[in-house]
């Protein structure tokens, strides 16, 4: 499965919310950011603590798809 965090930085973009913002309430590096950007994976410690600064659901954030699907 692939996964993609377009629906977190639509969120973010609604919100006028910075990377910087995000990172300071969740509490995470820009590693993170980086690694959401490129699509990769990143631990649920850090979805949760996304999902708490947003105040919103993992489904509101992400999306998985099979890996031959395009995002």
């Amino acid at each position: 499965m692939a996964v993609s965090y377009k629906k977190l930085f639509h969120m973010m973009i609604e919100r006028d919310m910075s990377n910087a913002q995000l990172m300071e309430q969740a509490g995470f590096s820009a590693n993170i950011i980086t690694r959401m950007k490129r699509g990769s994976y990143i631990s649920l410690e850090s979805v949760e603590s996304i999902c708490r600064a947003m105040c919103c659901g993992v489904d509101d954030i992400l999306s998985l798809y099979p890996m031959n699907m395009k995002r």
